[in-house]
Formats: C-alpha cells, sequence, structure tokens
C-alpha cells in the first residue's frame, strides 16, 4: 500500500465525510476508497473512521492521525516544489471556483499563461455564482466577491474595483439621464435578486439610499448583463463586469458625481487545512491578472 496515497485519501474521506465523495474528487471508484481505508486501518490496527446513519465522522485517533497526514501531505508538496526549484512548474490537479460571468471575463482568458508556466498542472473549474462548501467540492481556490460572511475563512485580498449604475444609450436615450440618486425611482432597474433592492451613494459626506424598481430580477451576473445590453434598464455593477463595454461605448455611467462602496476580490482557501502551494500560486496570478484590468473610462476623480 503506497502510505502517502492512503494518507491523502483518509483525509479526503475526513474532510468530504463520505466515501463516495472522496471517491468523487480522487477520481476513483468507491470501493477502492473503502479498500485504502480498510488498509490503512489493518496497518495501523486501530480504527479510523466511525460509520453512523449520520454519515462519517474520525475516531479519537483518526483525528489525530488525520492531523498529522493532511501536514504531512502539506509539507511533501512544498518538499517537491523546493527540490525542483523556484522556478520549476506546478504539478497535479487544482480546482477553483469562482462565479461565473466574472470567470469567463477576466479569468478563463488569461489561463494559458499560467497553464504554460506549469505544463504538469491541471484546472477543475466550478462556475457559480452561489457560495459552494468548499471542502465538500474538493476547492483548492474560490474567488469571491464582496463581503465575507464567514469570519473563521481563510483569505487573501486580491484586487479591488470600482462600482457604477450602468446603462446602454438606447435605454438613456428613451428614459432620459438621471441627474441625482432620487431620479433613479423613476426608472426601470435590472435588479440582482441576491441583493437589496436599495442602492446607497456617498457624495462630500452625504449619504444617499434610493429603493429601486423593476420588472426584472435575475439570480446570476450572467443574465444581469444580458439585460442592461438588451436596453431593459439601469443597473449597479461592479466595472469589471461590463469593462469592455464601458471602454467601448456600449453601455455608459450613470451618476459620475456619486459614489458608490467598492468592492473586494477575495481569494478564499478552505479552512482547517494548510493552503497548498497551488492555490497560493495561482491566487497570485489572480492577483497580477486583475492589477492589469481594465475597469473602463470614468471622468470620476
Amino acid at each position: 500500500m503506497d502510505r502517502y496515497q492512503a494518507m491523502a485519501t483518509f483525509v479526503r474521506v475526513v474532510e468530504t465525510g463520505s466515501f463516495s465523495a472522496a471517491a468523487r474528487q480522487l477520481r476513483v471508484g468507491q470501493p477502492a476508497v473503502s479498500k485504502t481505508i480498510a488498509q490503512l486501518e489493518d496497518r495501523l490496527q486501530v480504527s479510523l473512521i466511525v460509520r453512523s446513519t449520520h454519515g462519517l465522522a474520525p475516531t479519537e485517533a483518526g483525528l489525530r492521525f488525520y492531523e498529522r497526514a493532511r501536514a504531512a501531505i502539506a509539507e511533501a508538496d512544498e518538499a517537491d516544489l523546493a527540490a525542483r526549484g523556484a522556478g520549476a512548474g506546478l504539478s497535479g490537479r487544482l480546482c477553483v471556483s469562482a462565479a461565473t460571468t466574472f470567470a469567463r471575463l477576466h479569468i478563463v482568458p488569461h489561463l494559458p499563461r499560467f497553464l504554460a508556466q506549469h505544463p504538469d498542472l491541471h484546472i477543475d473549474i466550478i462556475l457559480d455564482d452561489r457560495i459552494i462548501d468548499l471542502v465538500a467540492e474538493g476547492v483548492d481556490i474560490s474567488l469571491r466577491m464582496g463581503e465575507l460572511t464567514d469570519s473563521a475563512a481563510v483569505a487573501r485580498k486580491l484586487a479591488t474595483g470600482g462600482r457604477s449604475v450602468v446603462a446602454t444609450p438606447a435605454y438613456l436615450a428613451r428614459a432620459g439621464m438621471p441627474r441625482s440618486p432620487a431620479d433613479l425611482a423613476m426608472h426601470e432597474a435590472v435588479i440582482y435578486s441576491r441583493t437589496r433592492s436599495v442602492w446607497s451613494f456617498s457624495r462630500e459626506g452625504a449619504e444617499v439610499s434610493v429603493a429601486v424598481r423593476g420588472r426584472v430580477r435575475v439570480s446570476a451576473a450572467e443574465g444581469i448583463r444580458a439585460a442592461v445590453l438588451a436596453d431593459m434598464g439601469l443597473t449597479i455593477a461592479s466595472d469589471w463586469m461590463f469593462a469592455e463595454e464601458l471602454a467601448s461605448g456600449a453601455v455608459s455611467r450613470v451618476l459620475e458625481g456619486w459614489a458608490l462602496p467598492s468592492i473586494d476580490l477575495w481569494g478564499v482557501f478552505p479552512s482547517g487545512r494548510m493552503v497548498s502551494a497551488k492555490a497560493r500560486q495561482f491566487a497570485a496570478f489572480v492577483e497580477d491578472v486583475m492589477s492589469r484590468a481594465p475597469e473602463g473610462h470614468s471622468s470620476r476623480a
């Protein structure tokens, strides 16, 4: 039995809470995972996993073994990188999760450069606007925007971007140009259903909040983009979302004299485990990509 592989399998079982989930992440059959754990318990002469109707959980001995095994795997990965040298490429598989539209616009187009630097690396990308369970899905790094709701999350800020109210010239020609936040109440808003329908602005120390209305509510950013570009209304969005259209003039900023809260991009790592070298280097890559990302021309100071 390969001791390293056995440890890696056991760590996946503990972190996912089931043989089947661990098997999916390891891309092997469930019987192979069960057999590995049984062989590991036989070699150590101790029970590592408690099986119940609620799932799997490590025994006291299993928890101790898990902590040491997880640390040993991380150390082995670091040792491999050190032996190959700082300029050597990464290898194995990296699992990344990100919001669909953001990844399509700003991450996927730049992946060829990252993959060229690491020819032995394979990347799985989970595109989902929802916040997913990083451990259960086997995610190494998640790219998230906005405020982090999990105070225990291991996270690194990768970029900060602006936010704007935007609309197409065709919509503004039809509905008129808002001159103040209060004017938005008379406009059709394309509303992101995961956020509030109240938009807050500031200028020269004054803050104004406006309740917007709209006939279209969308649960994903891709739909927000499509609705705005179809001249259906105005919306509030990160400048990253409409970077190309802002630069080309396909959409215009509205109320440029009023400031909106900025938005942060985070690299979030699974809590309870060491951040892998692969995840760290990918975070650095995204940070570099976003430092070059256009946000469209703005006349704001």
